[in-house]
């Protein structure tokens, strides 16, 4: 970086502008470059990509080839006080000092600055004038430098704006996903909480059923014994026989059972162990008593002895040949509780 771009640059100047600056004036010094930039910061390619030079000035006739014959009195001019001069001496006290639009009357320096003028106003009439520029004064310059960075800053401040409203936006957008997922989720686990309360429900269910079959077999069991042992007459009276539960030989209650566990679609098993602790396990009414005894033995927290299986009410021990014997079959269905037992 030259040193005149640094010193542009460290008052302030952005440096793509200065490089432009510096490049439009030919690098003839940093007062020359601010003055440039004073006279065009309004235009709209102020910071744009420095252009080359195109060539041949828009409007400005080509100097035609010089006449090697001519009357000496053509090339002669008369002066104001009767002196006679030659054309070349006239014509460097009449140098041209500006460029002009003749469209808008606007004054230029450089080739530069009318081409740049040309491509933002589209005018296309430039001639050579004797006016000069005058340059700025230390305060118009300052007072430009003062506009300048007014509207620097009155930019940064646009741009501050435009990133809080932004960031603002931003955050309401990620505030409502926030909200909109955490309605998904709580109403997930509403559904959940709803599934595991149903389940529940139909366990409370099932249990009770299961408590009430054990009541009706105790009593059952009771009257089979007062019947086996000629109690009946004594311990009940006729009214009381017709209201316990009607009485049915085991064989037939297994057939009932084989035929109504045809609509249950689960078996829920609740296996007591030696140590007093339970399993609850649900099987598939044709599963055979063999995979409960395999779940038993994957599970059990007692001392890990050779057991058999076995029901209170009615009292059974299942055999080896019990174990190939579906659920439904045994009598299990919709739900029993089974006792594990040490072999002796």
């Amino acid at each position: 970086m030259s040193d005149d771009l640094q010193t542009l640059v460290a008052m302030g100047f952005p440096e793509n502008r200065a490089q432009k600056a510096l490049s439009k004036t030919g690098y003839k010094g940093v007062q020359l470059a601010m003055d440039w930039m004073f006279a065009h910061e309004d235009d709209p390619d102020i910071d744009g990509a420095v252009a080359p030079s195109e060539g041949h000035v828009l409007g400005k006739p080509e100097d035609p080839p010089a006449d090697p014959v001519k009357n000496d009195s053509e090339t002669t001019l008369a002066s104001g006080d009767g002196e006679v001069v030659g054309e070349g001496e006239a014509t460097a006290n009449l140098q041209a000092k500006s460029l002009k639009c003749d469209e808008c009357g606007k004054l230029l320096k450089t080739e530069e600055e009318v081409q740049l003028h040309a491509a933002r106003t589209q005018h296309a009439s430039f001639s050579e004038t004797t006016e000069e520029i005058k340059p700025l004064t230390e305060e118009e310059r300052a007072q430009k430098k003062i506009l300048l960075e007014e509207k620097l800053k009155q930019r940064r401040k646009e741009k501050m704006e435009e990133e809080r409203l932004e960031k603002i936006e931003r955050e309401k957008e990620r505030r409502t996903f926030n909200k909109d997922l955490g309605k998904t989720k709580q109403k997930m686990e509403e559904q959940e909480l709803k599934k595991i309360a149903e389940q529940k429900k139909r366990e409370k269910l099932e249990e009770k059923k299961a408590r009430q079959r054990v009541k009706e077999q105790i009593e059952r069991d009771k009257l089979e014994r007062a019947v086996m042992f000629g109690k009946s007459s004594t311990s009940t009276t006729p009214q009381q026989t017709s209201q316990l539960p009607q009485v049915t030989s085991p064989t037939s209650q297994t057939a009932a059972s084989a035929e109504t566990s045809k609509t249950y679609d689960q078996c829920k098993l609740q296996i007591r162990l030696t140590n007093g602790q339970a399993l609850t396990h649900p099987f598939q009414p044709k599963e055979c008593l063999a995979a409960v005894r395999l779940y038993v033995e994957m599970n059990r927290t007692d001392d890990h002895t050779p057991f058999s299986l076995m029901t209170s009410f009615p009292r059974k021990v299942f055999t080896d040949e019990d174990m190939e014997k579906p659920l439904d079959q045994l009598g299990l269905c919709p739900s029993s509780v089974l006792m594990v037992t040490k072999l002796k």
